[in-house]
């Protein structure tokens, strides 16, 4: 995830608890891509996950999908685009194209393949901190903001030192030449994992998932291949998940709305990982 501050803010950003009516911490907007990739023998599609360096104030040491901040690049991309979407909606989807190439190497979400080399080279130069508009111009690139779902969107209400408003979109990954790996800055892994799998390693304590991600994953687990996953989300249009503590039988929980396409809406306080 970019951590340069984002220029432009949402004004549909909820300021105030709906349960509570408390006051919000102001949240930085987020995007990101849950990469399918469907398996050829029907079973079960893999995810792209990278594993966030110890380091990192957020989420550090934890598995997540690719994805981070939005920029005023990402507005500047979405405004000379022709798409219909809401200008915010329109630049997260930008900001969750340019995070998956600068920290996966995978080009999603083009409206036409980017050749191995010049996406490498894109890459290095976004690393650099050269704007993705100006490597986009340059190369003739044009995005498809369609080829990404709209999943959940997901705001913790928590007084925390960072709070993102992040969303969450589905994309498929079609053949390719790319070199996918790791970008070793903010990351340190980079792996492909059902969504079963990775729920796995996390209960033997191989990975840790932040309670949203375990939560996206437990739903996500629920899909044999990304045309599932998208017939799925059109019967839960995405609404702002704000996740709520809630003693039940004395004990404090950790939990999320009914009724939003998830499985499995609550987990004790003791071992959620909040991030």
């Amino acid at each position: 995830m970019a951590d340069s501050e984002p220029q432009q803010t949402d004004p549909h950003i909820q300021t105030h608890d709906p349960r509570t009516g408390e006051p919000l911490v102001t949240a930085t907007p987020a995007a990101t891509i849950i990469v399918f990739r469907d398996c050829p023998n029907g079973g079960a599609p893999e995810l792209l996950m990278v594993e966030r360096s110890s380091q990192m104030v957020f989420a550090g040491g934890a598995v997540v999908f690719p994805g981070g901040r939005v920029d005023a690049d990402d507005h500047v991309i979405a405004s000379g685009l022709d798409h219909g979407l809401d200008p915010h909606e329109a630049a997260a989807r930008v900001a969750a194209i340019r995070e998956t190439v600068e920290e996966t190497g995978l080009g999603i979400g083009f409206a036409a393949p980017p050749e191995r080399e010049a996406l490498a080279q894109a890459r290095a130069a976004l690393h650099k901190g050269t704007a993705f508009s100006e490597l986009c111009r340059d190369a003739g690139w044009t995005l498809d903001l369609t080829a990404l779902t709209p999943f959940a969107r997901w705001r913790p209400p928590f007084n925390e030192r960072r709070v993102f408003d992040t969303r969450f979109y589905l994309a498929r990954c079609d053949e390719h030449d790319h070199i996918v790996e790791v970008d070793a800055t903010e990351n340190h892994h980079l792996f492909w994992a059902t969504a079963a799998d990775a729920l796995a390693m996390a209960d033997v304590g191989k990975v840790k998932l932040i309670f949203p991600t375990r939560r996206n994953m437990e739903r996500l687990a629920q899909f044999g291949c990304h045309a599932d996953a998208v017939d799925h989300v059109a019967q839960f249009p995405v609404r702002m998940i704000m996740p709520f503590i809630e003693e039940r039988d004395g004990r404090p929980f950790l939990c999320i709305p009914e009724n939003m396409g998830y499985p499995v809406t609550s987990e004790p306080m003791g071992s959620a990982m909040r991030g």
